[in-house]
């Protein structure tokens, strides 16, 4: 069969379980059933061989099998697979949550975003309706205040204006997409900074909660209700285990119900699951905790420093104050990404609420505390002080690697197996959760680190540690939930964690052998055929060539092309001009006498003759 004819086999199997689940009032995710069909077909009690070819009797009986655990009431075991699928769909690291909580804040402010970079604005109207976008977007990017309350945007107009007046809206019109966006993130970064420090001296912050003090009484509470529910859920853990170490002793329970190991055994896998899931939360609030705390010390400090950058001037250089508004709006964006993951990780931990109705209806409280009736009930405190002063001796336990708290650093922060629960009762005591002991002795077998419950246990495992391991993995073979629990997603390579499930995948991971490898290679190879004929000198293998080709009987013809024009070097001199200065006429002058003529007689006698008398003076007189 071809991988995409077992992918689409095991995409109906898939479907068909779904839809018979879903008909009997039972509905169950992809996740949840694709896990399912991989325990079954795992489980050495179904018979299911995974290198032969599923016939349709097989399918079939996969099918019935599946759907029957699937719709089990009451089953603590289905619970904790739930709780399993529910905490890998719905949790992640506070890196990946952040950074997809601001792809989403990017896409949803894409399409307001967009219209404002593609406007177009040709009256005084369309620059107003743009420069209100502006602000409308401002507001929504940064979180602080809505663009429907008045007295905010008035508040918000008022600072965009100091910084960005609307007669400027025309060289915004004139940059580019990008550019437009830029400079849309720095103006809300610088807006948003202002309006902080307004509402620090009290004087505007209209709309802006009050993160720190909401986070400063969020946190303790939220610490609170999840170290109740952690007491309450390693009480019960507690609780069963008692109860189990009393029927492997073969003592019988106080009072009339005889309870079943199985579903003991199972319930306390169930609250063992919740008591790891929320700690793994309650360390994530913590770090939130002290995010919180360093993020108000560094919002304290920066508006201190620009109120007394600023004190009471009326004008301050732009390049000093616009570094401190920025400021501002990171450290405020920190807080609001704090309260956002805080209420993830709450609703995180009440969602795993559900997931112990199983096992607390199948064993009340008051039948625990009948059955319970003069035994002792130790915690896992008590079980460590108890093994504290037992130390394996090496001399007992020759040819294996032994870790002790004063022989290596970091010994605390060891990455230990099962986590943290002893490998010997795990195997020898029908699948008892007991937590190990470090300072017993950890057992450092192939890269993997080992702790133990007593010393005899660490000794009695560390005689064949492989065996033991291999029943570790029989027993989660037959309680899948263990997988999830003891954390054996490499030593049970067959099975792979929920969040890394594709609806797509092969129905078995085939095991990746590895081993360790090493070669070696001479510097210098003698080689063993040598050839005789081998000529490293150019000159020689040029004259070969030549006479390979055996020109006397060829004819020579050359041609020019534009790449080998002029590649010759010639070198050439030329001399300047000498600067030389001719004249071709001569300057000169002249000058004309002034004409001076009277005439008289013109009056009088008309018998008397007009008299001419010429008065021109000679130039040179």
């Amino acid at each position: 069969m071809s991988r995409a004819q077992a992918e689409s086999v095991i995409k109906n199997i898939i479907r068909e379980i779904g839809q018979e689940c879903a008909a009997k009032g039972n509905a169950a995710s992809e996740t949840l059933v694709a896990f399912m069909v991989k325990a079954v077909v795992l489980d050495p009690k179904n018979g299911f061989n995974v290198d032969r070819t599923l016939t349709k009797q097989d399918v079939r009986q996969l099918v019935e099998l599946c759907v029957g655990k699937l719709t089990e009431e009451g089953s603590p075991a289905l619970d904790t697979i739930k709780m399993q699928v529910y905490f890998d769909m719905n949790y992640t690291s506070r890196r990946e949550f952040i950074q997809e909580h601001k792809r989403l804040l990017t896409t949803r402010l894409g399409p307001v975003s967009r219209e404002i970079t593609d406007m177009r604005a040709w009256t005084q109207a369309d620059l107003e309706e743009l420069y209100r976008r502006i602000i409308g977007y401002l507001l929504l990017s940064s979180g602080v205040g809505s663009p429907n309350d008045v007295n905010t945007v008035r508040e918000a107009t008022a600072a965009l204006q100091s910084v960005f007046p609307q007669m400027e809206l025309g060289t915004f019109l004139s940059l580019s997409s990008k550019d437009k966006e830029q400079q849309l993130a720095e103006l809300t970064s610088v807006v948003t900074g202002i309006r902080l420090f307004n509402k620090f001296l009290k004087k505007g912050g209209e709309g802006i909660d009050d993160l720190p003090m909401i986070l400063n009484e969020a946190l303790p509470a939220l610490s609170g209700a999840m170290e109740a529910s952690l007491r309450q859920t390693q009480g019960l853990a507690w609780r069963y285990t008692a109860l189990l170490e009393t029927l492997a002793g073969g003592k019988e329970p106080a009072g009339e119900s005889n309870p079943s190991p199985v579903l003991l055994r199972q319930a306390l896998y169930n609250v063992r699951q919740h008591e790891a899931l929320l700690k793994v939360i309650l360390a994530d609030v913590s770090l939130c905790a002290r995010q919180v705390e360093s993020l108000q010390n560094d919002l304290a400090s920066r508006l201190l420093n620009l109120k007394e950058a600023i004190q009471s001037k009326t004008a301050v250089p732009t390049a000093l104050v616009f570094p401190h508004f920025t400021a501002l709006a990171r450290l405020w964006s920190g807080l609001q990404d704090e309260m956002v993951l805080l209420n993830v990780q709450e609703a995180v931990a009440l969602g795993l609420q559900p997931f112990l109705l199983a096992q607390a209806q199948r064993f009340p409280p008051t039948q625990l505390d009948l059955m319970l009736q003069g035994q002792e009930v130790r915690s896992d405190e008590q079980r460590i002080a108890e093994s504290a002063e037992e130390r394996v001796d090496r001399k007992d336990v020759r040819g294996q690697q032994w870790l002790f708290p004063e022989t290596m650093g970091n010994f605390s922060k060891l990455q230990l197996q099962y986590r943290g629960m002893c490998g010997f009762s795990l195997a020898s005591r029908d699948g008892l959760l007991l937590p190990g002991n470090p300072s017993i002795g950890v057992l450092k077998h192939q890269d993997k680190y080992y702790v133990f419950s007593s010393r005899e246990a660490a000794e009695q495992f560390s005689s064949s540690p492989d065996d033991f391991t291999s029943r570790v993995a029989e027993r989660a073979r037959s309680c899948p939930e263990l997988i999830q629990l003891l954390e054996l997603h490499q030593q049970f390579t067959r099975a792979t964690p929920y969040s890394e499930m594709a609806l797509g995948g092969t129905l078995l991971m085939k095991a990746v052998s590895r081993s360790e490898s090493g070669t070696q290679t001479d510097t210098h190879l003698l080689e063993a055929n040598l050839v005789t004929t081998y000529q490293w000198n150019e000159w020689e293998l040029r004259r070969l060539a030549l006479k390979l080709a055996n020109l006397q009987t060829r004819v020579t013809h050359s041609t020019q092309t534009d790449l080998s024009h002029l590649r010759r070097e010639n070198n050439s001199q030329t001399f300047p001009p000498r600067d030389t200065a001719c004249q071709t006429t001569r300057d000169s002058e002249t000058n004309v006498p002034k004409p001076l003529v009277y005439l008289t007689r013109l009056r009088g006698r008309h018998d008397s003759p007009v008299v001419k008398t010429d008065l021109t003076r000679p130039v040179d007189e």
